[in-house]
């Protein structure tokens, strides 16, 4: 080791000012120092502005220098390099860090040791770090820590070399004096002395870093700089444990926990996390453990996901110490397996995963061989956890760490057989984990609500997936049909296993040796299982394998399809044998229990076979008829036949568009996202629409044979057959029975949609088979939704029970109704001024379906601006209109007006895209305003409509102002014009909210939007590909939460007369509430249609729809614009947006 200048040689240097020599390698240093400064001086007006030279190293003090530097920098400018994006700077800074660590390794032997270099230039970072001026302060923090850094780094050395030349000291002094070398002694006893002299320069230079430094700094407003402190600090503690690792250091990490900044939190979570990997740190961090341990345990719940996953893992280490955690303190990390966020369900069931295997352990259960004891627990676990509706969530999150255990099929198949061993409620832990485990490793796929990220899955990967699948399928084929025996009367257990075949290799089946025999034992068991039950989550189970089994891809497929032929003979005869007493109303209640239970089983079977062979409509809807008729309200027995026939309808227009492959897998999409709404699955008779040939079987009598109904006596037939059906629902729609009720709507929304004119556009000859509604369809279909969808009744008794689930379940069931509603209004079925009744309960029920309003307003712009913007308008009006007639009070004008600014602001920023619509809205408006009063009032109560009005007013340009001014001089009486109503108007039109929109209008050039969104897109929200061109195909089922094909809409041109055509020529039906019928009322018979019955309409829209528009529009285009602590995951289907839920 050199040794350091003398102090006669450092004196000299100093006196005579010739310094430069031991000064000439920090030149680099300080330039590169003061040009990362000149680099955030970006309007400095010369290059060599913030730079420290040589001159003013020798003339000036470091304040001076420092004042110098503040006055040239530029203020107005908020980047330096530090913090400037770019490719350029991006390693700015490690190269600074890198050049810091370099500079004081050359000069550990030498410069440091100077008493000048180094302390100069932590003094000049000192002052800097204290600037006011950000770049300066946070520069000089980075390198003076890293300059604290290394010189730790330094200081450990030094101690390590001070201790060997001790104990060589040592075992020299303890030689004889005939045994020791010459001057040995005296060496190492200077050697000492040199590096104790040394020690304590560097402890006097840490010293006064850290207090002058890190102490001021590590709670520096930004936090950037309050991170590199205590991420360095954290580098201190683990190099120099014997000068750092004590409560007078400890104490800022602790500090720093509660830090308001996220990026800091972790720092110092990341830094306890080194501290407490070292065994031999413990014994010294007792007491920091002590007093921040409850800080700590709290942070698994941090709102930064990734802040708490280091503190799961912190807390992993801290559980494998002597002390580890009590019972208690576990128990706040074991709820995090079921949280949503992946990456912290994971953390946790490593942490859950250790805690069980360190349980087993002490318990020291070795009677149970393998993985028994494990499961054990693990269900044990699961059951005191409460979360029984979560077994995917535990499933994924100890996937990672408990893989093994977890594809253990063995044990669990060979537990759940044996006859002794494990109690009811722990069977059914046991089969729903299996099933999770199963899923898991066939599908490779988080459960709904955990997302991946952007993870692309390998050839590895899949390879490893399918040996996977391959496993389960040898392993499960044989197994699963005792499983189903033994569990066949459970139907919580059945409807778990029945979803086994779903993950196997099913092509093993017939390509396996000796497995075949296993298909028919399975083929069996489902059989008996759809006897035995009822239940619905057991039927949609069966009727979810059963079209999985029939599929044509399979060799077997034939025998599936003609078992479960048979099955449906039968069930068929046993319908028919007890249809007549029904209809005749002789029937017993056993005969309704049998009848009820036939006609579940064949409406499940139905979603996976084409039913239309067993010509059961016509039963289905005598059966409806008499017992409507006879005011027996059987829930199961109606529900039931109206499923039963909705899907004869369903699968008979899927038939009818047999010959176009095109529209097959159109209308196949319809069936299929209504299945998915029930939970129901695809049938095998879809893959024989696709141009396959259709199941062969043995007995002709069995057999279920597709006829499309291409003749005209068969679409005439079909069409009475939908004319009878929608009949006989909107009847049910007057019922005072929920199921019915609700089952009748939803199957309406769908078919209507199914035989819209939109779905016989690509096929013009199947332009016979579209039934628009009646109007007294449309009124009963808009009275359910203002009774039984904007309604708070069922709230307010579900309030009183405290039944939240019940909430929950009822709100999705309301939001699946209006949805199937509004589909129906965008895609022509309804006229767009039946959505008056959407529109005004927007604000109202915004919490609720606010999403869906919404979208269904924006898309009605992509369709039609202008009627889009007039409906907006009718709305309002019908309000307005209503609070007159009730004569309520002024607040409601209120509640009118904060409806009318929420619908304003659909109409976007793109104000020259807005003009038409908002310029017809407003017309339409005035002229409300001023229409003639009624015979015998005189007054013109409709003035006080403006007031609504102008709250649209902000969103106009100037010179649509000056046009909608002169309008209202025309229209407005002379007398009027002086009413307050009508001078606020005036004043709307006269301010302006923004200059720049001003400036826009004149120039012709809208703002800017933030994101493009002229062209819908499909599969973005639950209504993209909403419009109805020529050109597109029929829309998705309504009322269900389900994907949409990858089709792109095209944008129509605005106020297309196609697009609503068969909307304009609907009369407008003004709903009415009206009590529901019970049993004790008398139904009108559902065979005649009184379509000349008087109706109470309500037009408030003026007969010019088709008048010409002001020349001053032209062409404009339509209005797409789109205004735009951890929570365990639901079971229902939630993705990024709700509105997913329903349709995405």
């Amino acid at each position: 080791m050199q040794r350091r200048p003398g102090e006669d040689e450092r004196k000299n240097s100093t006196v005579h000012g010739e310094k430069w020599p031991t000064l000439i390698p920090l030149f680099p240093f300080v330039n590169c120092l003061s040009s990362s400064f000149a680099l955030s001086a970006i309007c400095s007006p010369s290059p060599r502005d913030g730079v420290v030279s040589r001159e003013m190293l020798d003339n000036m003090q470091n304040a001076e220098i420092i004042g110098k530097l503040t006055k040239e920098f530029n203020e107005d400018s908020v980047n330096y390099p530090l913090c400037t994006p770019g490719p350029q700077l991006k390693r700015f800074k490690a190269g600074l860090c890198e050049f810091v660590r370099v500079l004081v390794r050359l000069c550990q032997n030498s410069l440091i040791y100077d008493e000048y270099l180094f302390p100069s230039l932590v003094a000049l970072l000192t002052g800097l770090s204290d600037s006011q001026v950000r770049a300066f302060r946070h520069t000089s923090t980075l390198i003076a820590m890293k300059v604290m850094t290394g010189l730790v780094e330094v200081a450990v050395l030094v101690s390590v070399q001070l201790q060997t030349s001790q104990r060589q000291h040592d075992m020299e002094n303890s030689k004889g004096a005939h045994e020791r070398a010459p001057g040995r002694l005296e060496d190492l006893q200077a050697t000492i002395s040199e590096l104790q002299e040394n020690r304590g320069e560097l402890s006097c230079m840490m010293n006064t870093t850290f207090r002058g430094v890190f102490v001021h700094r590590y709670r520096d407003q930004l936090a950037d700089i309050r991170a590199t402190c205590i991420e360095e600090l954290g580098m201190w503690l683990q190099k120099d444990p014997e000068d750092f690792l004590n409560d007078g250091y400890l104490k800022y990490l602790g500090w720093t926990l509660h830090d308001k900044q996220s990026p800091v939190r972790l720092r110092c979570v990341r830094a306890l996390q080194g501290l407490y990997q070292e065994k031999e740190f413990i014994g010294r961090l007792e007491f920091f453990t002590s007093r921040f341990k409850e800080r700590m345990l709290s942070m698994v719940l941090d709102k930064d996901p990734e802040v708490a996953v280091e503190v799961v893992n912190l807390l992993l280490l801290l559980q494998q110490t002597e002390d580890g955690l009590k019972e208690e303190e576990c128990g706040h990390i074991y709820p995090l397996v079921y949280a949503s966020n992946r990456a912290l369900a994971s953390a946790a069931g490593v942490f859950l995963f250790k805690k069980l295997k360190t349980v087993l352990a002490s318990e020291q259960q070795s009677a149970k061989s393998g993985n028994a004891a494990f499961f054990q627990i693990l269900i044990s676990f699961f059951i005191q956890s409460e979360f029984h509706e979560h077994g995917a969530y535990l499933v994924d999150s100890l996937w990672a760490a408990a893989r093994s255990e977890l594809r253990d099929w063995d044990t669990m198949t060979a537990l759940l057989l044996q006859e002794s061993g494990l109690v009811y409620e722990e069977e059914g832990v046991l089969i729903e984990l299996m099933m999770c485990a199963v899923r898991q490793a066939a599908q490779a796929t988080p459960p709904v609500g955990r997302t991946q990220g952007r993870k692309n899955v390998t050839g590895k990967d899949k390879k490893v997936q399918e040996q996977d699948r391959r496993r389960i399928t040898s392993h499960f084929i044989p197994l699963l049909p005792p499983l189903l025996a033994k569990y066949s009367a459970d139907a919580g257990k059945v409807s778990l296993l029945l979803k086994a075949p779903l993950y196997f290799s099913l092509e093993m089946y017939s390509s396996a040796a000796g497995l075949d025999k296993h298909l028919d034992l399975l083929l069996s068991q489902v059989w008996g299982i759809i006897e035995k039950h009822t239940d619905v989550e057991v039927l949609e189970a069966c009727a979810t394998l059963v079209s999985t089994l029939c599929a044509d891809r399979y060799t077997f497929s034939s025998r599936t399809n003609l078992a479960f032929s048979q099955l449906m003979d039968g069930l068929t005869e046993c319908l028919s044998a007890y249809l007549g007493d029904l209809v005749q109303g002789t029937a017993d209640d056993d005969d309704v229990y049998s009848a009820a239970a036939a006609l579940k089983r064949i409406a499940a079977l139905s979603c996976a076979m084409d039913p239309t062979g067993w010509k059961l409509f016509d039963s289905c809807l005598e059966l409806l008829k008499s017992r409507m008729e006879s005011r027996e309200f059987d829930k199961e027995l109606m529900v039931s036949a109206l499923r039963c026939a909705a899907f004869y309808l369903m699968w008979a227009k899927v038939n009818a568009v047999n010959s176009t492959p095109a529209e097959v897998l159109i209308h196949t999409a319809f069936i299929l996202l209504w299945m998915l709404r029930n939970s129901l699955t695809l049938g095998p008779s879809f893959t024989h629409l696709l141009g396959c040939s259709p199941p062969a079987h043995n007995n002709a009598t069995t057999a279920n044979p597709r006829r499309p109904c291409r003749g005209q006596e068969e679409v005439k037939r079909l069409k009475k057959d939908m004319r009878s059906f929608c009949r006989v629902c909107e009847t049910c729609l007057c019922l005072n029975q929920n199921e019915i009720r609700d089952q009748a709507f939803e199957l309406l929304c769908d078919l209507l949609l199914l035989y819209s004119a939109s779905s016989a556009r690509v096929e013009p000859e199947l332009g016979a088979l579209v039934h628009l509604p009646s109007d007294s369809l449309r009124s009963e279909m808009s009275a359910f939704l203002l009774d039984y969808v904007f309604s708070d009744c069922e709230d307010a008794e579900l309030d009183v029970e405290g039944e939240e689930a019940m909430k929950i379940t009822l709100l999705q069931k309301r939001r699946n109704q209006l949805a199937g509603y509004c589909k129906l209004v965008l895609f022509g079925v309804l006229d767009l001024t039946a959505a008056t009744n959407v529109f005004k309960h927007y604000n109202k029920y915004f919490k609720d379906f606010g999403d869906i309003i919404k979208e269904t307003v924006s898309k009605s712009k992509v369709i039609d601006p202008v009627r889009s913007a007039k409906t907006v308008c009718l709305c309002l009006q019908q309000m307005f209109s209503e609070m007159l007639t009730e004569e309520r009070s002024r607040q409601d004008v209120g509640e009118i007006r904060d409806l009318a600014k929420r619908l304003a602001m659909s109409f976007g920023i793109d104000l020259k895209r807005a003009r038409k619509p908002l310029v017809a809205l407003h017309v339409e408006g005035v002229r409300f305003a001023f229409r003639e009063p009624p015979e015998g009032d005189e007054q013109r109560s409709n003035v006080a409509f403006l007031e609504i009005l102008s709250e649209f007013s902000f969103k106009l340009l100037q010179q649509d102002r000056v046009h909608l001014a002169a309008v209202l001089k025309s229209e407005c009486p002379d007398a009027a014009l002086s009413w307050p109503s009508v001078r606020l108007y005036q004043r709307s039109l006269e301010g302006r909210s923004s200059a720049k929109a001003k400036v826009t209008g004149e120039r012709g050039d809208a703002p800017t939007a933030k994101r493009k969104r002229s062209t819908p897109q499909v599969g973005g929200s639950w209504l993209d590909g909403s419009s109805v061109h020529s050109s597109l195909p029929p829309p998705a089922l309504a009322s269900t939460a389900q994907r949409q094909p990858a089709c792109r809409a095209t944008e129509s041109e605005p106020g297309s007369e196609d697009e609503f055509s068969l909307g304009s020529s609907m009369r407008r039906v003004k709903p009415c509430r009206h009590p529901s019928l019970s049993s004790s009322h008398t139904v009108p018979t559902v065979d005649t249609e009184d379509i000349n019955s008087p109706l109470n309409l309500l037009s408030l829209i003026a007969d010019d729809d088709d008048e010409e528009e002001d020349p001053d529009f032209k062409d404009y285009e339509s209005d797409s614009d789109n205004d735009s602590a951890y929570t365990l995951p639901s079971t229902r289907h939630t993705s990024a947006s709700a509105l997913d839920e329903l349709f995405a």
